[in-house]
């Protein structure tokens, strides 16, 4: 599972969704699928069920989404967006 960092302030648009570090002053804009993720990450959802539950939305082939699911998740690690929860605990 993943939680949304504390310095992260959340929204969603008509287009998506954006998300800003009030710590570090980043902002990152998300497509519709972006902001359904962060959604997902938020109500629990680990990487396995973010894609299979993104695959049946868009009707698309399961393989695909879990690789485009895990990049994306890679890259809001890499920007300190989310982090991973493992046991309770952060990693």
């Amino acid at each position: 599972m993943f939680r949304i960092a504390d310095t992260i302030r959340a929204t969603t648009t008509a287009d998506g969704g954006i998300l800003m570090d009030v710590h570090r002053g980043q902002m990152f804009c998300l497509n519709a699928v972006g902001a359904q993720i962060v959604e997902l990450m938020q109500q629990g959802y680990d990487e396995s069920r973010i894609a299979d539950e993104i695959s049946r939305r868009y009707d698309a082939e399961k393989e695909t989404v879990r690789a485009d699911v895990v990049e994306f998740i890679n890259a809001l690690q890499k920007h300190h967006v989310v982090k991973s929860v493992r046991n309770g605990k952060l990693t």
